[in-house]
């Protein structure tokens, strides 16, 4: 049987009446989805471990509530980069968030990190928050999961002054370049749908060049469907499916790469 390991999902919204409400809409779709449900498919396609990573206060308590009442579920706690403009100037409500760190079964910090694709918050807001959850990490010894997009230039000066953070790239799309910055600063690269329907040449020789040692899946559930399921609604369980594409990839076995991403993912976050 191959164990899998879902490092980033969002199954916390399924059914959420507060949260992410973009989350929460788009598991509103998959008729009949249930925690307990997506939780038993996941396990049966001998997905075991998951993190329910958190992006707001709400989302946060959310995932730590799911991860209490499931086996072979984990909690991050995170203020997603679109998100720093709700809570830059919000004293009370960073202090409550920080007050999560410490809720058993919470394994990580993230997503946090910069997002300059979208804008929804200001870069100076993105990079305040991004701060504060930098130095959450440290205090309480957890490891970061990091969302990055077209803002690396900022995020590496940032990174590089809090020594000794351990992490994730989640969702990692970018080049060869920050690929190969990230390794040097022995950082996890997580790899999700996005790779079995990247149509640029360059993306996958990107995804060729990640050492299996520093390799880690995820979905993003409910986004980012890997093919050949694209349309419908994600699930942890597709992380078989990435896993599939990597080894097919790299020619090796997925039995092989499997094995390889759970021992990194039980040793990046000690779940």
């Amino acid at each position: 049987m191959i164990e899998l390991t879902d490092t980033h999902c969002h199954i916390q919204s399924i059914g959420a009446l507060n949260g992410e409400k973009v989350t929460i809409g788009l598991w509103s779709k998959l008729e009949g989805a249930t925690i307990d449900g997506v939780v038993s498919s996941a396990k049966e396609d001998g997905v075991n471990r998951l993190i329910a990573v958190g992006c707001t206060l709400e989302d946060s308590k959310l995932a730590i509530n799911v991860a209490s009442n499931h086996p072979g579920v984990w909690s991050s706690i995170g203020i997603h980069p679109h998100e720093a403009k709700n809570y830059v100037a919000n004293k009370s409500k960073l202090e409550d968030f920080a007050s999560l760190a410490s809720k058993e079964k919470v394994v990580a910090v993230g997503e946090c990190g910069l997002d300059y694709y979208y804008g929804h918050s200001e870069p100076e807001d993105q990079r305040k928050i991004l701060e504060f959850q930098l130095e959450l990490a440290q205090r309480h010894n957890l490891p970061v999961i990091f969302h990055v997009r077209e803002a690396f230039d900022d995020f590496w000066p940032i990174f590089e002054k809090y020594k000794g953070i351990k992490g994730v790239l989640h969702s990692f799309t970018d080049s060869m370049d920050n690929l190969n910055k990230a390794l040097e600063h022995g950082l996890l690269i997580g790899v999700n749908g996005i790779a079995t329907f990247a149509k640029n040449p360059n993306q996958t020789e990107v995804y060729k060049a990640i050492p299996l040692e520093n390799l880690l899946l995820e979905t993003d559930s409910p986004f980012l469907t890997p093919s050949p399921f694209r349309g419908k609604i994600n699930e942890p369980k597709n992380v078989r499916l990435v896993a599939e594409y990597l080894a097919n990839l790299s020619s090796q076995s997925v039995e092989t790469l499997s094995r390889q991403t759970t021992v990194n993912a039980i040793e990046l976050f000690n779940i």
